[in-house]
């Protein structure tokens, strides 16, 4: 998905949360309707769906025919702090699915070529909320742990290192999406919309850096007790 797309989603939620915004207290548990005074923060585990590419740097236009979107998954754990009736900071520690496809005849490879890497991924984003809605942007690092190329039914394993041949392993990238939280009973559901943009080039020999989007749906119940709240009495 191009990055102004992206955009154009997250400020078509912004812009859609203005109607929304006396909502918000229905959003905060019963033992702190009280005191609007900080947002939720919980830990809790969290499996999405990615749906992920690689973009080829000076090659990637004319790529752009050949190009086909691959799909995996992220599992781990989902993490936030609420520090403010608006403001929050959160943060994941995640196992993804990462890589691309390249049809046959490309002028890389010639070949038809499935690319794919496990990472270890950690983001930190901050995230601004607006009755029902929220924002967030950050940074994220990742460490590829293993990864495989499929070329015409051959599949091999990617090595990670300094040699020529050889694939990064320190990846680093930023992150921007949005979400919707809602209440059902006693547990709140948000959906949540990530966009990855990686920064850094992976390959030794050519420029390719990871592109990829996430999507999830979380049930969680918020801690009791907030020790992040800025507003303790």
């Amino acid at each position: 998905m191009k990055p102004t797309l992206n955009a154009g989603l997250i400020l078509g939620m912004i812009f859609l949360s203005t109607n929304t915004f006396g909502q918000s207290l229905d959003l905060v548990p019963e033992h702190t309707k009280k005191d609007r005074t900080t947002q939720s923060t919980y830990l809790d585990p969290v499996l999405k769906m990615v749906s992920t590419s690689m973009n080829y740097g000076s090659s990637n236009a004319s790529l752009a025919d050949y190009k086909k979107q691959s799909r995996g998954v992220q599992a781990g754990l989902t993490f936030q702090a609420g520090l403010t009736p608006d403001f929050s900071l959160a943060s994941e520690l995640y196992l993804i699915m990462k890589g691309g496809k390249l049809k046959g005849n490309n002028p890389i490879t010639g070949k038809e070529t499935s690319d794919k890497l496990y990472s270890l991924e950690l983001p930190v984003l901050a995230r601004l909320h607006v009755g029902k809605f929220y924002t967030n942007a950050g940074p994220s690092v990742s460490f590829n742990l293993y990864g495989n190329r499929k070329m015409d039914g051959q599949k091999r394993d990617l090595s990670f290192g300094n040699a020529g041949q050889d694939f990064k392993s320190l990846e680093a990238g930023i992150q921007v999406g949005g979400g919707y939280t809602f209440k059902a009973k006693q547990r709140m559901v948000t959906l949540d919309f990530r966009y990855n943009h990686g920064l850094t080039n992976i390959s030794n020999t050519r420029e390719i850096y990871n592109r990829n989007v996430m999507i999830s749906m979380h049930v969680y119940q918020p801690w009791k007790s907030n020790l992040f709240s800025t507003n303790k009495k």
